[in-house]
């Protein structure tokens, strides 16, 4: 697996992760129970990743969406 973005941004979360299942992509949501134990503050941000089949695609598809500036380099 690949790490596309990590943020503590939920609203962020729910629309990278709808987008990429709407185009076939499997994605995994890592650090979401971390982060709920740590009381929901936000502090530990969460992880979207991709298999690394999918990564360059991903990117592609987020660049286009205008999220490409929250990709981890």
């Amino acid at each position: 697996m690949e790490e596309l973005i990590r943020t503590n941004d939920l609203v962020l979360i729910s629309f990278v992760e709808s987008m990429l299942k709407a185009e076939g992509i499997v994605v995994a949501v890592l650090d979401g129970h971390t982060s709920a134990v740590d009381g929901s503050l936000g502090l530990l941000p969460r992880r979207i990743m991709v298999d690394v089949d999918d990564k360059d695609r991903a990117r592609w598809l987020l660049a286009q969406a205008g999220v490409g500036h929250e990709l981890r380099p």
